[in-house]
């Protein structure tokens, strides 16, 4: 009798992690399929190329030489309000609302992108999107403390 319903029991316990770990590995595929659409472009040969990154050296560089380009500053409000980027040509969109289509329409098409936030860790995967959107997009490498060091004293020079 003890080994009949001990036999229950484990068969019990079997269905429970049988129906556990059906639920831990479910996943929603259609969102999968997206994401493999988005990450699939990405092979080992074009991220050696760090085509979503650029240095604030080179940014530096562009303000130099007063290359066209956008700054897309996707930090949050309150973190723009204490540091702010001053530059002409900036835009302000917190991550989370830039994907709505209005928004996606205030981007320019014919010039660079510069994304930016405190560190560079939101910015790589919008850069990345907005690459994939058609945007010619990229990353400040370090985000806005490594461009302030990059500049050091030197930034009353940019604007000469």
């Amino acid at each position: 009798m003890r080994e009949k319903h001990l036999s229950k029991i484990s068969i019990l316990m079997v269905c429970f992690l049988s129906a556990l770990s059906a639920y831990t590995y479910a996943f929603d595929t259609e969102l999968a399929k997206k994401f493999y659409g988005m990450f699939s472009q990405m092979t080992p040969e074009v991220v050696a190329q760090k085509p979503c990154q650029i240095t604030p050296a080179r940014v530096l560089e562009m303000i130099k030489a007063r290359e066209p380009f956008l700054f897309l500053d996707i930090r949050t409000p309150q973190e723009t309000g204490i540091v702010g980027l001053t530059y002409p040509d900036t835009l302000r969109i917190p991550m989370n609302e830039l994907f709505r289509e209005d928004n996606l329409g205030r981007l320019p098409k014919d010039r660079k992108i510069v994304v930016v936030c405190h560190s560079g860790t939101r910015a790589a995967p919008v850069a990345m999107a907005l690459k994939m959107l058609g945007f010619d997009a990229y990353l400040l490498k370090g985000g806005l403390p490594a461009l302030a060091r990059e500049a050091g004293t030197n930034v009353v020079e940019l604007f000469k």
